[in-house]
């Protein structure tokens, strides 16, 4: 179903809105947020929606009866009224966030889950392991882990490159509460498509649970490098820093210069903040020099680069040679204090040194071109 995305739930209780003592107190929505935790989701869901029309205004309660909804259409027999129950999902999800709800888990849900309502999840090309899978998301939802386990697997017998029935496989005995067979499952998972990120994620999970805090930050690593764009991959490999008290982040480097062309790159503009040139001649110099690179990139170098691409994009060498070109003015062999340079520039040139400055704009830096040359 779309957007089932159980280890997500570590992260929602601790990125909400805080609401009032007296809310939060209430038995009625303890028990249903312990039902939803445990994932009984069918006996939470009539709490949820009484507490949704009580709580109007609880970004919480309203988030996560929108999920309990999407999550519960997997039971609905007919498409129809799965579509209408995601739909209503979806609506949920969009109040909560309108009441400052802002989770990983909500913004990739509203991305996937199509206002309508959309269609079914797709999760083979037969027919048959098809319907198996839903069946066994249907046994999932229901908490009935056996009947889960044993669609999953008929599925993955039909389908043995099918990476959803490994990874859910791996989910159930996460929930079971069998870490090491899950991560059995989940490395599984990993051996059939490397480049998804969510079986190194609930990995990651699972190894926290066994209070395998090192290996488990591995796997989080893992899942952010296989999918450094996925808001998920970032909340987990984020959440694991903050269990453990470190803070995660890049290096913060201020690029006072943007350029800017027209589609057909006939027209280049480079904007600089005027506040470079008040800084040392060399680094607004450098500046400069980057926005001159860059303008080149759009009017030539990008074709001579990437000769199948018929229209410019920022991309990533380009982002790479402008930097190069800017730590070549400020050498610091040329320069009786290096330190006098713009801190930003200090930053690229330590990177470039390190061999990081690729890693840096790719994963610090991306935009719409940038993103494409990560693979």
């Amino acid at each position: 179903m779309p957007g089932r995305i159980l280890a997500s739930i570590l992260f929602l209780f601790v990125l909400f809105p805080i609401v009032s003592a007296a809310i939060q107190e209430d038995p009625e929505r303890q028990r249903a947020f312990t039902l939803f935790k445990d994932w009984k989701l069918t006996e939470a869901l009539p709490l949820f929606e009484k507490l949704a029309a009580r709580y109007p205004d609880d970004p919480q309660v309203i988030e996560t009866y929108g999920l309990v909804l999407i999550w519960q259409s997997a039971l609905i027999e007919d498409a129809a009224g799965r579509k209408d129950a995601r739909k209503r999902g979806r609506e949920q999800l969009v109040k909560a966030q309108q009441l400052g709800a802002n989770t990983a888990l909500l913004k990739t849900l509203l991305e996937s889950v199509a206002p309508d309502g959309g269609g079914d999840e797709k999760f083979s090309s037969k027919k048959e392991v098809d319907e198996i899978m839903r069946a066994g998301e249907a046994a999932f939802t229901r908490n009935d882990m056996p009947k889960a386990l044993e669609m999953y697997q008929r599925a993955l017998a039909l389908d043995p490159n099918l990476y959803e029935a490994a990874l859910y496989t791996g989910d159930v005995y996460y929930k079971t509460a069998d870490q090491k067979k899950a991560g059995e499952w989940f490395a599984r998972a990993i051996q059939i498509n490397p480049d998804r990120e969510t079986a190194y994620r609930y990995w990651g999970d699972s190894l926290m649970k066994q209070g395998r805090v090192t290996e488990a930050g591995e796997k989080f690593v893992e899942a952010y490098i296989a999918e450094p764009y996925s808001r998920l991959a970032r909340a987990g490999f984020l959440a694991w820093g903050n269990k453990i008290h470190i803070q995660l982040g890049h290096p913060e480097i201020d690029i006072p210069t943007n350029v800017t062309a027209k589609t057909d790159s006939s027209n280049t503009s480079i904007t600089i903040d005027p506040r470079t040139f008040k800084k040392d001649e060399k680094s607004s110099s450098a500046w400069m020099v980057y926005g001159f690179t860059r303008a080149a990139w759009v009017q030539k170098e990008f074709a001579a680069n990437y000769p199948s691409e018929k229209e410019y994009r920022h991309s990533l060498k380009e982002e790479a040679a402008a930097m190069r070109a800017a730590i070549k003015v400020v050498d610091e062999k040329k320069i009786k204090d290096p330190q006098k340079i713009d801190p930003s520039l200090q930053l690229i040139v330590k990177l470039d040194k390190e061999g990081l400055l690729e890693s840096f704009i790719l994963l610090a830096l991306p935009d719409e071109g940038i993103v494409q040359d990560y693979v």
